[in-house]
């Protein structure tokens, strides 16, 4: 208990350096951060998916978070020549790319595949049968956790994209700020008071088989405090008279806040049990142990990597309808 705590305390610390960074010094100082949970995770999710049979090229998947990266940082600084949906059409383009170089790798490489093909012991394939399922597993990896990761890149840029979004112009940075702490802040609500209020009332298990400690009251109690303390968090910033404005500029307001959070605590569990899910059938207990006390990167961002999409397409349909 205590090492998670100690653990805790170090990863709130590091996530609260680069928002002060983000908002004195340059948001560049955020993408570093995904960056590194991109990495990091996408090589845990790669060992993880290679333990369930699905063999990937582990190197591959590391560096797959760089061009990701280097693609939306591109998109966003040529926002006005090319705007948002090409941007994630960019994006997508470079999953499919990759995945192809992956393939062809293997082809190249066919001394090294024929071994790994002989030595894992399958059968009723070929080498390019072999280096193409493997191009697929290792496109997983690029778009879980990399890609979806990679909204908390959008999220950061978001008074950026002044094409897209013609409003988001002189707000200051305040804007993307609030819905980045949104998006890291309701996986953090939802999964803590679903830990605290699971072992205080206990009850019926969530999904006993894919993980035994979930329960239900766990569940409804984290949605439950998640939305309250967001519409909490909200009444806060609103409670200064500069932001305030540029919240009711940008559409952002309590009740928008409360449905985004409920969507996101929902889909934010989903991610937990997902990752849950596939540690089981991986047979391992944690995807890491670079985070003492709670495990790899994967089992920290297993609900971010869920809930970034969803916070980004939801205040996107709202800095849409201004």
């Amino acid at each position: 208990m205590k090492t998670r705590l100690l653990s805790s305390i170090a990863f709130i610390f590091i996530i609260a350096i680069a928002f002060v960074l983000k908002f004195y010094v340059s948001n560049y100082f955020f993408d570093v951060l995904i960056l590194l949970i991109g990495v990091i995770a996408s090589y845990e999710a790669s060992k993880i998916f290679t333990k369930m049979g699905r063999y990937n090229d582990k190197y591959m998947s590391v560096i797959f978070p760089f061009a990701l990266m280097a693609t939306l940082l591109f998109g966003i600084n040529f926002d006005k020549q090319i705007g948002l949906i090409y941007t994630v059409v960019l994006a997508i383009a470079v999953i499919i790319i990759c995945a192809f170089v992956t393939f062809i790798f293997q082809l190249l490489n066919f001394s090294r595949t024929r071994l790994e093909i002989k030595t894992r012991k399958i059968i009723n394939t070929n080498l390019a049968k072999y280096s193409f399922v493997k191009a697929l597993n290792t496109m997983l990896t690029f778009i879980y956790p990399a890609f979806l990761l990679g909204f908390l890149t959008l999220i950061n840029h978001f008074e950026d994209l002044t094409f897209t979004f013609t409003h988001l112009t002189d707000l200051n940075g305040y804007i993307s700020l609030f819905v980045l702490l949104f998006a890291f802040l309701v996986p953090i609500f939802t999964d803590t008071f679903a830990y605290l209020m699971g072992g205080l009332i206990g009850g019926k298990k969530l999904a006993p088989k894919i993980s035994p400690k979930k329960t239900i009251s766990g569940a409804v109690g984290g949605f439950l405090w998640c939305v309250l303390l967001s519409v909490a968090t909200f009444f806060i910033f609103n409670a200064i008279p500069t932001i305030s404005e540029l919240l009711a500029q940008t559409g952002i307001n309590a009740w928008r806040i409360a449905l985004i959070s409920a969507v996101g605590s929902i889909i934010g569990q989903v991610g937990d049990l997902f990752e849950s899910y596939i540690k089981r059938v991986a047979g391992v207990k944690d995807s890491g142990r670079i985070m003492p006390g709670h495990g790899g990167m994967l089992d920290r961002f297993d609900s971010h990597t869920f809930v970034a999409p969803i916070i980004f397409i939801a205040f996107s349909i709202i800095f849409a309808l201004i």
